[in-house]
């Protein structure tokens, strides 16, 4: 596909210039992007679970907090994102604040009209240097407000904030690295990423459903307890009933002897 001037590369697919999508209209504008590939070629072999957890983990720690704050925020991982001109990538942990989050194939800026505010790569076995040296410098040049690496071979947390066009490392404080653009802090635990609001740790997908089971077990045993003692009354209601009439029966018979011997009851 060719469009005033643009045609895609797939052996390195990009979104157009800046300059280029200016001239285009709304229909080539989606046809450009609807070429763009969603699939990208992996650079290393996957890394297994060491690698893979620790994106789940944040993507659902994450999602279920915007979820719960009701803010519109995007989440994603490997998703292609397409800057202008620029060399398709897809980082491993994405975030865009206050757009809607529906289900997308690619992210192309342009068309988004907005960049990422937010980006997580984890290294364990691969080019270490890509994230940790290459990453930095490309994703400040691209205005990335905020970048974290999880570096799980080394079992260090590193994190980077956009401040004149570079970025700064972020201090940690007692362990904690600060992020401005999510409203939380991140720390370094058992190999993985766990975010904080204040000094409440947002919970995993796991962690939900743990504790959701406990509750179950809790309010079903609060139950299962409530019928026993329901049981236990009523069963007591029972033998007072019997002790009631039994004493009735008794009073009838000691009645009916006083009266077999001419003895009136009632005047005694």
């Amino acid at each position: 596909m060719r469009v005033n001037g643009w045609a895609l590369d797939q052996n390195d697919p990009r979104a157009p210039t800046l300059e280029v999508w200016a001239t285009l209209d709304e229909e080539e504008r989606a046809h450009v992007c609807a070429s763009l590939p969603s699939e990208l070629p992996r650079a290393h072999p996957p890394e297994g679970d060491r690698h893979r957890l620790p994106k789940q983990r944040a993507l659902d720690a994450l999602g279920e907090f915007f979820r719960r704050t009701r803010r519109s925020v995007y989440l994603s991982s490997e998703l292609p994102i397409y800057y202008p001109g620029e060399t398709v990538f897809a980082p491993d942990v994405i975030a865009v604040l206050d757009v809607d989050p529906h289900e997308r194939d690619r992210w192309v800026v342009a068309q988004e009209g907005k960049g990422l505010d937010f980006a997580i790569e984890v290294t364990l076995g691969g080019d270490r240097k890509k994230d940790l040296e290459q990453n930095v410098e490309r994703y400040a040049r691209l205005g990335i407000p905020e970048y974290f690496v999880l570096d799980a071979r080394a079992a260090r947390l590193h994190g980077y904030k956009l401040e004149a066009g570079r970025y700064r490392p972020i201090a940690p404080q007692h362990g904690r690295w600060s992020s401005s653009v999510l409203g939380l802090d991140l720390a370094l635990e058992a190999g993985r990423v766990r975010f904080y609001y204040g000094s409440a740790p947002l919970l995993e997908a796991g962690e939900i459903v743990e504790r959701l089971e406990t509750m179950m077990d809790e309010l079903t045993a609060r139950k299962e307890e409530a019928e026993r003692s329901k049981e236990e009354a009523e069963r007591s209601k029972e033998e007072a009933e019997r002790s009631k009439e039994e004493a009735e029966r008794s009073k009838e018979r000691l009645a009916h002897r006083l009266r077999e011997l001419g003895i009136d009851p009632d005047e005694l």
